[in-house]
């Protein structure tokens, strides 16, 4: 008995997560359809790391996408921002901070995406961070981690 009660709430745990994962997924359209201004936090020069390649790639999609490290003072030809906040101070709303960030980093990026009243945070594929995701809810802002925003855009245009 004591064991049937234990499982019974494991799965309505896990049937409420799951719920909840596939309503942030069944968002991603919405996001991605509505927004116009993409952060890219972590981008690289490198032409063969992920960053680069889709930070390209969101410019040739039409989005207005503007490079985030403070190691490069430009990206492919853009100017590249210190921060989210350097970019704030420019008169410039932010719709999406895409991050390429370590998962134990992510934090800082959403209290400044928070500060700069940013709309929405993207945790690419590998970026994981419970408690920056669940701050960044609680501030009003929509989630999405541990996904491809290329591979979510492809999906929705094809």
């Amino acid at each position: 008995m004591q064991l049937a009660l234990l499982l019974n709430g494991f799965l309505n745990k896990l049937i409420n997560f799951l719920i909840l994962t596939m309503e942030k997924l069944n968002n991603i359209p919405d996001l991605l359809n509505s927004s116009k201004v993409i952060a890219v936090v972590g981008v690289s020069q490198k032409p063969n790391r992920d960053s680069g390649k889709i930070f390209e790639y969101l410019l040739n999609a039409g989005y207005k996408t503007f490079p985030i490290n403070p190691l490069y003072e430009n990206v492919f030809g853009y100017k590249c921002y210190p921060s989210l906040t350097a970019l704030s101070n420019e008169n410039i709303n932010i719709d999406i901070v895409n991050i390429f960030r370590r998962s134990e980093e992510v934090g800082e990026v959403v209290d400044e995406a928070i500060a700069v009243g940013a709309k929405s945070i993207w945790m690419q594929f590998g970026v994981i961070n419970e408690l920056a995701a669940k701050k960044a809810e609680d501030a009003g802002l929509k989630v999405i981690m541990d996904r491809c925003i290329l591979v979510e855009h492809r999906i929705l245009t094809t």
